[in-house]
């Protein structure tokens, strides 16, 4: 997997979130894929549904399934539709420089400060 992560680099941010941005993203931009169908996630009974067999029977569940990487992390991704996010407030550095580069820029890997960009982004 690293090495699918250094082909797409130049192109990606990534980095380790906190369980508190990962909570407020599903909360806030978590939608359910449900018959190839995208479903806010109103209540506890649509998790239930769908992952019920694999003993996440709520939000809060889901939530440290994604997040500890846990045993159904697989079901659980794929029972999320993907986020769509906005653009950064306050726009972008510089597209062209990595993160971890002289000069400066926004691609590459960001470790624990990926959490101050999906807050700009969110």
């Amino acid at each position: 997997i690293l090495q699918m992560l250094k082909l797409v680099q130049p192109y990606v941010t990534y980095g380790y979130p906190s369980l508190k941005t990962v909570k407020e993203l599903i909360y806030k931009r978590g939608f359910a894929k449900v018959n190839k169908q995208r479903i806010p996630i109103s209540d506890n009974d649509i998790i239930s549904g769908n992952l019920g067999k694999h003993d996440l029977h709520g939000m809060e569940d889901l939530i440290h399934e994604i997040y500890t990487v846990g045993p159904h992390f697989k079901q659980a991704s794929n029972f999320l539709w993907p986020f769509k996010l906005s653009a950064p407030r306050g726009g972008y550095v510089c597209k062209r420089h990595g993160y971890c580069e002289m000069k400066g820029g926004d691609w590459g890997n960001r470790e624990e400060e990926i959490n101050e960009l999906i807050r700009c982004m969110n």
